[in-house]
């Protein structure tokens, strides 16, 4: 299989160059508004000051949401072997292993670069997987981390927030002058968010892509990384929603698209034609041979995911069969 990850290196440059740029742009018209003037050096300070806080901090905050606990060989012997053997395939330094106390089954990878990978499992994946789906589940993950994809997700993640504060911050200001600038600010920033979140889906959904081609590339069969997404949604729709509510809004971390369970089971149940509750080889390449309709409210919905169409997702997979 020829790699072909130029393609969303392209995109990710492409993405970050847009979003800092509509960043740039409101603080422009914020301080020409405001101010009268515009301060070039110090736009430029802010948004380097943005990066470089959420460059540090960011894989903090994932610990501290997911409920991260690093594990030694000694305590998870088999994960740190899987992760070691896709590391070496990969090329990349072993990242660090951790286990994520939530009864979610998924898993996960951050990090700052290559060298500062970690992989992480949730107790929940644990318990539903067999060691060959694990497998290509981490593989999934390992190939965010040789992509470098995740820190570029981390950083751009930020930016539509930063104009959603400055958009409600300006359009609820009571200290609007009578030109009424502080509401064209808000109104041009909350435009700024609502395109820049689109962007982040976007790329979200194409770096999953690439995922799974990856974990394919790492020697794991297909059917197998399919089998584990169909268990993962399964297992997420039987989680306790409110357990599902607290991490919703890191979910462009995980395998899928955890708010999304119920619809992903729908989708991929056409697949399990035996209802032996996974997908296996034979079931997923008669893809291969049936048209995938995709309705123009899956398609809505797909805009506004963290995560492709599962069906769309599993259509891609088959390929590598």
């Amino acid at each position: 299989m020829i790699s072909n990850t130029w393609k969303l290196k392209l995109r990710l440059f492409l993405a970050i160059t847009l979003l800092f740029g509509i960043v740039y742009a409101i603080l422009i018209v914020l301080g020409t508004l405001i101010f009268h003037q515009v301060f070039f050096p110090m736009y430029a300070a802010i948004g380097i000051g943005m990066i470089i806080i959420q460059y540090f901090v960011s894989p903090k905050i994932v610990e501290f949401t997911m409920r991260v606990k690093y594990v030694s060989e000694e305590q998870a012997s088999d994960l740190h072997r899987i992760v070691g053997d896709l590391a070496k395939i990969a090329n990349i330094p072993k990242p660090k292993v951790g286990v994520s106390e939530i009864d979610i089954p998924n898993a996960f990878a951050f990090g700052r670069t290559q060298k500062d990978g970690r992989v992480c499992v949730t107790r929940g994946m644990l318990n539903i997987l067999r060691e060959d789906e694990i497998r290509a589940v981490l593989g999934h993950e390992i190939a965010h981390i040789k992509h470098n994809d995740m820190i570029v997700m981390t950083v751009i993640s930020m930016i539509p927030m930063i104009c959603y504060y400055i958009g409600i911050s300006f359009i609820f200001s009571r200290g609007n002058n009578e030109n009424d600038n502080g509401a064209i600010i808000g109104i041009l920033a909350m435009v700024a968010y609502f395109i820049g979140q689109l962007l982040v889906l976007f790329i979200s959904r194409t770096r999953e892509y690439y995922a799974d081609q990856g974990s394919v590339e790492y020697g794991n069969s297909p059917d197998k990384l399919a089998s584990a997404l169909y268990k993962l949604v399964y297992g997420t729709s039987k989680v306790d929603k409110n357990e599902v509510k607290k991490v919703k809004g890191t979910s462009a971390f995980f395998l899928n698209d955890i708010g999304n369970s119920d619809f992903d089971i729908h989708e991929l149940s056409q697949l399990d034609t035996d209802n032996d509750g996974k997908i296996s080889a034979s079931e997923l390449s008669q893809l291969k041979y049936r048209k995938i309709h995709v309705s123009t409210g899956k398609k809505a919905m797909e805009i506004f995911s963290t995560h492709p169409n599962m069906l769309k997702r599993m259509r891609k997979l088959c390929e590598y069969l």
